[in-house]
């Protein structure tokens, strides 16, 4: 009897085991799957934040891309006021073809006209006056001729429309109509008038100009003049007036050494061409 109590207290014992064991199992099992579970949402949400970080990448790069194109354009906008507001200060009149081509009326004067000092002028005691802003060049491309030995000297500048009208007057007089129309400009036409232009000479070539494209002076300016903003206007071969060695004129030191560096004449261009180079004309 004790021995078949012992026997079913075994069987007993040994089912309640192998029913903790399968419990255990059981819920290990269920751990297992949860783990799986939680994993597998995890691995999903792990690939939607991903999916999300590449959208926000891409989100900001194509925002860095829209700034950079606006900034782009803002800059350009803002050198296009500059430029502009730049131009609006500078008269367009500065670099016009007038010889034969353009009119200046009996109106126009240049908006600043400065003083040349006597110690720049051929004949001491006659006034006379250029462009304030071109001024400076002129002072310069002067000082340069004094200290490598060529002294140069201002023998015409400014002329009103009114004085031009008199000097060609008596210039018809003197040489006749034919003759004068060959070397001096109607009123309106010259380029005296806008202020920017110079009749040089030198103390021996005088005020008759004779002999002025042989001497060292305007050899010198054949070779530097262009440093300085000017260019000779009629040149030998122009088809505006006869070869007039002494006379130069300001165009800003861009387009004077592009004409200097290319052997070119103002007057062969393009007004539109030369149009563009206003905006740094006192560059």
């Amino acid at each position: 009897m004790v021995a078949v109590i012992l026997i079913l207290s075994s069987f007993g014992y040994a089912g309640y085991s192998f029913w903790l064991i399968q419990k255990q199992y059981l819920n290990s099992e269920t751990k297992v799957l949860n783990l799986e579970n939680g994993l597998s949402v995890s691995q999903k949400n792990l690939s939607e934040l991903k999916s999300e970080y590449l959208t926000t990448l891409e989100l900001l790069k194509n925002e860095k891309q829209t700034n950079a194109y606006f900034e782009e354009k803002i800059n350009t906008i803002s050198s296009t006021v500059g430029i502009l507001e730049k131009l609006s200060k500078i008269d367009s009149e500065l670099l016009k073809k007038y010889s034969k081509v353009y009119f200046l009326n009996e109106n126009y004067i240049p908006p600043r006209l400065t003083d040349i000092p006597t110690n720049y002028l051929y004949v001491k005691d006659k006034p006379l006056q250029f462009h304030a802003d071109a001024y400076p060049f002129l002072q310069k491309l002067l000082d340069a001729s004094i200290t490598e030995g060529v002294p140069i000297l201002v023998i015409s500048a400014y002329r009103s429309f009114g004085t031009q009208a008199y000097l060609k007057s008596s210039y018809k007089v003197t040489y006749g109509i034919g003759t004068a129309n060959k070397f001096s400009a109607d009123q309106g036409y010259s380029e005296h008038q806008l202020g920017t232009t110079v009749d040089f000479t030198t103390q021996v070539t005088g005020s008759n100009f004779v002999g002025f494209d042989k001497t060292d002076a305007y050899k010198w300016l054949l070779a530097n003049a262009y440093k300085y903003g000017f260019v000779i206007s009629y040149p030998k071969q122009n088809t505006y007036y006869s070869f007039e060695p002494w006379h130069w004129r300001f165009v800003g030191v861009a387009l004077s050494a592009r004409l200097q560096n290319e052997n070119l004449n103002f007057y062969f261009l393009d007004q539109r061409e030369i149009d563009q180079n206003l905006v740094n004309l006192f560059d």
